[in-house]
Order: C-alpha cells, then sequence, then structure tokens
C-alpha cells in the first residue's frame, strides 16, 4: 500500500511526465499513438487519486453529532502537519507534504521573512477535486482518440492535455496561495493553447487570444490580493507551519488564526484588509469561472476542438474560482460584503446567462452561456456565507462536471457526425442517426434542467435551499437580498429548462435533416467516443445520491469546519418545498420548449417577432452586446493610444533621438573635405599651420 505522500506524487507528476515524452517523442516516433502517454498517466493519476482519497478518508474521525457553535478551540498540532481537534470544536484535518524551500529571503526594516515552500497539501477538499479532475481529464482523452484521430496536430493536442491536467491538479494540491497563482496562471496557459489549437483559424487565434487577456483582467486583481496577503499577514502559506522550537507559525487559513476568538483579530488588524482582500481573490475567481463582467471569454472558446470545450467547462479551469472562494472560506465568512458581492454577482449571473442562452442557434454556444449560468448558481450558493451554501456550491460542482461533459462530448459527437457543421438551424431529427448519442444527450439535459431524480435536481436543490435558509435569517436585513437572489434563482431555473430541451427538440426531434457537409454519412462515432459517453450518463443520473456522502466528508476540510463552527452546519434534511417549486419551474420550461418547438412551431416565429418589437429577442441574441461595449469602451480607447503612443514615439521620442544623429553628422560632415588621403595636402596643411603659429607669436609674443 503506497502511502498518502507517494499517491500524492503520482497524481500530480503522472500527467507532466506524459506532456514532456509526448512534446518529444510525438513528432517523429509516437505520431497517431500519441495518445497513449497521456491516456496512460491520467489512468494512473485517477487511480492514485482514489487510492489518495480512500486512504484519507480511513484517517478521518467520526464527526461530533452535535452542530458546531463558534468559540474558542483547542488544536493540536504534528510535524506533518495534521490537525486533531478536542471536544465539540473540530477544525478539520489535513496533511502537508513539504518538498523543497522555493525562496528563502531576511526580511527589511521590522517586516517578516519571505519564504516559500514548495508544499502540496491532502484534505477532503483536495481529495474530491482531485477524483473530479482526472475522471473527467481521463474520459476527454479517451473521447479524443476518436475525435481527433486524423489531425494533422494529433501529438501537439495530446501534449496540451497532459499538461492542462498536470496544471489543474497542481492548482488544487498546492499549499500556499504563491504556488495557487502559479498554477493559475499555467491553467490559463493550457487555455490559451487548447482554445487556439487550430491557430490557422482567425476565429479560433482571437478566441485563445480573447481568454487569455480577459483573464489577466482578473489574474491582476488575483495578484493584487497575494500581496494585501503577504503585507497584512507576513506568509501565503494555507496552513500553520510547526516551527523547530515546537511554535506555531499561523498561516493564512490556518487553524492557529481560525482558533481566535474574535474573527477580526490577530494579523489582520482591522476588517478592511479581509474584505479588500477577499474582494480581489474574487476578482480572479470572477476571470477564471467566468462570472460577470468576464465572462465574455468563455462562450468563444467554443472555437477550440470539442473535447476541450468538456474538459475546460466541466471539470478544470472554470471551476478554479469556486475552488478558490471554498479554499478561502474563512476569509469570505468573516466578511459580509465580500460575500454579498459573490451572492449578487453569481445570482446576476446565472440569469444573464440564461437569458442570452434562450436564443443562440450554435449548439455549443447554448452550452456554454449554460456553464456560465450554473457557475452563477455556484457562487451564489457560496456568497450565502453559510456551511450549507459552500457544501451545496462544491457539490453543484460535482454533479455538473458529469452532465456538462456528458452534454459538450454529445454536442461533439453531433458535430463529428455533421461533418463539423454545430449550428442547430441546419440539422435536425437526428436521433434515428445517432440513438446513443441522444439518449445520452437527453440524460444529460434531464439533469441540467434539474428533474428528480438526475444528479442535477439533488445539487441544484441544494443551492436554492441555502439561499432560501439565508434569506429567512433575516428578513429584516439582508434577507431581501437573499430573497431576491433565490427567486432570480428560480426563474434562470424555468429558463435553463427551456434552453436545454429547446436544443433537444432542435438536434433530435422534427424532420431529419442532414448538412450537405456531412456526405451522406452521418453516424455514431466509433467506441472511443460512444464509451465516455455512456459512462457520463452514469453519472449524470447517479452521481446526485452522493450528496449525502458529499456533505459530512467535506466537513473535515479545515475551512469548510470553521465554516460549520462559526455558522453550524444547519440542517441537511430534503427541502420539500424547494424541492417542489424548482421543479415545478423545470418542468414548466420543459413544457413550453415542447409545446414551442414540437407542436406549434409557427407560434415561436411570432413570438419571436413580438420579442424583436420589445428589443428582447436582439438583446438575447446579441449577448447583450456586452462584445459591442467592450469594443466601444475598451479596445477601441486602447488602439487610439496605442496609435498615439506611435506617433508620439516615432516623431516625438524617435524625432529627437535622429535629430542628434542628424546634428552629429552634419558637423562631421563640416570636416570631412579634410580628410583626402594625400600626403602632400597635409604637409601643406602642417607647413601653412606653422606659418600660422609663427605669425601669431610674432604678433602676439609669449613675455
Amino acid at each position: 500500500m503506497f502511502s498518502l505522500d507517494v499517491l500524492l506524487l503520482l497524481v500530480v507528476a503522472s500527467p507532466l511526465a506524459a506532456a514532456v515524452v509526448t512534446a518529444a517523442l510525438g513528432p517523429r516516433l509516437l505520431r497517431q499513438r500519441s495518445h497513449l502517454p497521456a491516456l496512460l498517466a491520467v489512468a494512473l493519476s485517477l487511480a492514485a487519486a482514489v487510492g489518495l482519497a480512500w486512504q484519507w478518508a480511513k484517517q478521518l474521525p467520526a464527526l461530533p453529532a452535535q452542530e458546531h457553535h463558534a468559540g474558542q478551540a483547542t488544536a493540536e498540532h504534528t510535524q506533518e502537519g495534521k490537525h486533531d481537534a478536542a471536544g465539540d470544536h473540530y477544525l478539520g484535518r489535513e496533511h502537508v507534504l513539504l518538498l523543497w524551500r522555493w525562496a528563502a529571503v531576511q526580511g527589511a526594516w521590522g517586516t517578516a521573512p519571505f519564504v516559500v515552500d514548495v508544499a502540496l497539501r491532502v484534505d477532503t477538499l483536495t481529495c474530491l477535486m482531485l477524483l473530479v479532475v482526472n475522471l473527467v481529464g481521463l474520459l476527454v482523452v479517451i473521447y479524443s482518440v476518436g475525435y481527433m484521430h486524423d489531425d494533422p496536430g494529433y501529438w501537439r493536442y495530446f501534449s496540451y492535455v497532459a499538461l492542462f491536467v498536470f496544471s489543474m491538479n497542481m492548482l488544487v494540491s498546492v499549499s500556499n496561495f504563491l504556488l495557487l497563482y502559479v498554477f493559475w496562471e499555467a491553467v490559463g496557459l493550457c487555455s490559451y493553447l487548447l482554445i487556439g489549437f487550430w491557430y490557422q483559424r482567425p476565429a479560433a487565434a482571437d478566441a485563445g487570444k480573447k481568454a487569455f487577456l480577459v483573464n489577466r483582467v482578473g489574474d491582476f486583481g488575483f495578484a493584487l490580493g497575494v500581496f494585501l496577503l503577504w503585507s497584512a499577514l507576513g506568509t501565503l502559506n494555507f496552513h500553520d507551519t510547526v516551527l523547530a522550537d515546537g511554535q506555531v507559525a499561523p498561516g493564512v487559513l490556518g487553524q492557529h488564526w481560525l482558533s481566535m476568538p474574535v474573527p477580526y483579530g490577530g494579523a489582520w488588524g482591522s476588517r478592511t484588509a479581509v474584505v479588500v482582500a477577499c474582494l480581489l481573490l474574487f476578482v480572479g475567481a470572477c476571470g477564471k469561472s467566468a462570472q460577470f463582467p468576464l465572462h465574455v471569454w468563455l462562450p468563444d472558446a467554443m472555437e477550440g476542438p470539442t473535447p476541450v470545450s468538456a474538459l475546460i467547462h466541466a471539470a478544470t479551469m472554470v471551476t478554479a474560482g469556486v475552488y478558490l472562494v471554498v479554499r478561502a472560506a474563512p476569509m469570505f465568512l468573516v466578511s459580509q460584503s465580500a460575500h454579498l458581492v459573490v451572492a449578487a454577482i453569481g445570482g446576476l449571473t446565472a440569469l444573464m446567462a440564461a437569458f442570452i442562452a434562450l436564443t443562440q442557434t450554435d449548439l455549443k454556444r447554448v452550452l456554454a452561456y449554460s456553464t456560465v449560468s450554473q457557475l452563477g448558481y455556484m457562487f451564489l450558493a457560496l456568497g450565502t456565507a453559510s456551511f450549507a451554501g459552500l457544501v451545496a456550491g462544491m457539490f453543484h460542482l460535482f454533479t455538473h462536471a458529469f452532465f456538462k461533459a456528458l452534454l459538450f462530448l454529445g454536442a461533439g459527437s453531433v458535430m463529428h457526425a455533421m461533418g463539423g457543421v454545430i449550428d442547430m438551424n441546419r440539422f435536425g431529427g437526428l436521433r434515428r442517426r445517432l440513438p446513443l448519442t441522444y439518449w445520452t444527450f437527453l440524460l444529460g439535459a434531464l439533469a441540467l434542467a434539474g428533474v428528480a431524480p438526475l444528479a442535477g435536481f439533488w445539487s441544484k436543490d441544494a443551492v436554492l435551499a441555502a439561499v432560501h435558509a439565508r434569506a429567512l435569517e433575516n428578513p429584516l436585513g439582508e434577507g431581501y437580498l437573499y430573497l431576491t437572489l433565490y427567486y432570480v434563482g428560480l426563474i434562470a431555473a424555468l429558463m435553463t429548462a427551456f434552453y436545454t430541451f429547446r436544443a433537444v427538440f432542435l438536434t433530435f426531434h422534427g424532420e431529419e435533416r442532414i448538412p450537405e457537409e456531412a456526405h451522406g454519412h452521418a453516424h455514431e462515432g466509433p467506441w472511443w467516443m460512444t464509451v465516455p459517453l455512456v459512462l457520463l450518463a452514469v453519472g449524470a443520473a447517479g452521481a446526485g445520491l452522493l450528496g449525502g456522502v458529499v456533505t459530512p466528508w467535506l466537513q473535515h476540510t479545515p475551512s469548510l469546519a470553521f465554516a460549520a463552527r462559526l455558522t453550524g452546519t444547519g440542517h441537511h434534511g430534503f427541502h420539500w418545498d424547494v424541492a417542489a417549486l424548482s421543479t415545478a419551474m423545470a418542468l414548466g420550461g420543459m413544457a413550453l420548449a415542447a409545446w414551442f418547438y414540437l407542436a406549434q412551431r409557427e407560434l415561436v416565429r411570432s413570438l419571436a417577432e413580438t420579442f424583436r418589437a420589445a428589443m428582447l429577442y436582439q438583446l438575447s441574441y446579441g449577448k447583450l452586446f456586452l462584445d459591442e461595449i467592450y469594443t466601444v469602451m475598451v479596445v477601441i480607447p486602447l488602439r487610439v493610444l496605442g496609435w498615439v503612443l506611435f506617433i508620439l514615439d516615432q516623431f516625438l521620442i524617435d524625432g529627437l533621438v535622429n535629430l542628434v544623429g542628424h546634428l552629429v553628422r552634419a558637423l562631421g560632415g563640416l570636416f570631412r573635405p579634410l580628410q583626402t588621403g594625400l600626403v602632400q595636402f597635409y604637409a601643406l596643411a602642417m607647413l601653412l599651420g606653422l606659418l600660422v603659429l609663427l605669425a601669431s607669436l610674432l604678433r602676439w609674443p609669449l613675455g
């Protein structure tokens, strides 16, 4: 049996080795077998992640039966970094593996020394994220073997995918904010490479650049947040560190700080530092997880290969922001302003993206806006500042990974059969040509819509129940905001069911229409593509039943244990009232879609004209014209500024430099005729000079 340290190293190192091997050997030796290193490495990572979760689960203590309350807690620290609690104040458990010391700089002028360790961390949150990332990653790799088999960049694709999985594994495993930022950027780099994989296409190259640049905006906020954490706390470690003398150096999220009786006490010094740090970190989360107003890159990411869309949207890059907020939960919980911003942005994004998805005709773009909307649900739950909300957000991330990966890979199967066409106006009635794709896609659509007893039903209702419970806690204060957000979530649920089944009916029902690009060969893909669909369909159907396991398991994570101590674990029973209302919304959206697109197609046209008259259709189809607004307010001013600076550089700065050069050249030109190269001329010049000198001496004697 491998130790925790060995298993953790296997999880993170295997994809990196595959990326290096594929990049080195793929162009000449592996070629069409370039998938083998990535396939074997990600499979090994998944097996190691399963073993890691199993071993970690066996080491976890049984939780006390009673709820946890805020107050003074005692924690016992060990050299391995584990934290065992005494009494009712359980603060979770973690294991930190120190690999090496990256930087150690002595402090100056009274500041703390700057010490950064390359360290990995095991807790229940890490285990859950590693399972999701590597499971979906493995299925995407398998699917890609069939989807990308004829692509000339075959080896390059699998090298990028392996590097992506490595970066994401490291992102959820590192144990300090600086390393988190490093692999936050590494994931961004991999997304740029994969979204712009077909760089010969201008649209793909532009989409890659757009994703990279928009994320730089969010990452700038993240970097500022890291600077603030260092200046406020003198450390960037998540965990407490046991020093050589046995004393405990508190980490940013460590148990020593969490055990303080006053949340705003200790090294923070003031509430402002907490609020500002949280908001800056959330700016980074908005970029990675495509929240308003930094969501505009994600729909354009569809220009990359479809398996890339499944990888980015389901389990990796876009979930990084959710992971960050959950990991930093102690800071958000004690910062009322920060968690209100998280909830408001999440609710707004969920509603906005659902509204845009209503009229899109590109199947992958519908799913892209669906991802943005579902991420909004996750942040809405996290913004409740309660243990129930944090767990609901993570649970929705878990279930969403299965049904959204299923839907994207199903869309890829449709695109593969249609010769690359993905416009729903150009095909239809495909359920007879693609029966397996149809039934698995339908299952994923039902899960996304929140139909019982599929995965999305349990997790989305958990989100809405957490928001509803938060609204009832303080009905005369901030409860008004949460009650509004609860109804926003219900309306978004109605829209989600409608646009999801609109896509199902337009793609698989009605009269069969095959575009000419399919060349009459529309059929299911190879088994490499169909097996992942079946496995993901099983996950979309049954993952929601694991809620009773995920909730108590996550409570062992130190940050979530602190949430349980501060806010109480809450009531985790089934909320019949919330479930009934959200189910009614889902069924209503499905019924409307069936009426419009199966029974009354003419009604769709008349309603579209009505909505056009009210400008609602144009707003939805035009994506609220946010790209155009950014073009006018950001892109064009920056281009104008660039041209102004270019002109100043060319004509003012370069002009002054060139003027100095011309003056020197002109001065040299005055004396150039004296340099003839004739010895006789030089002798004559010397004689004339001597005569001038003698004449001057006679005229003005020295004495």
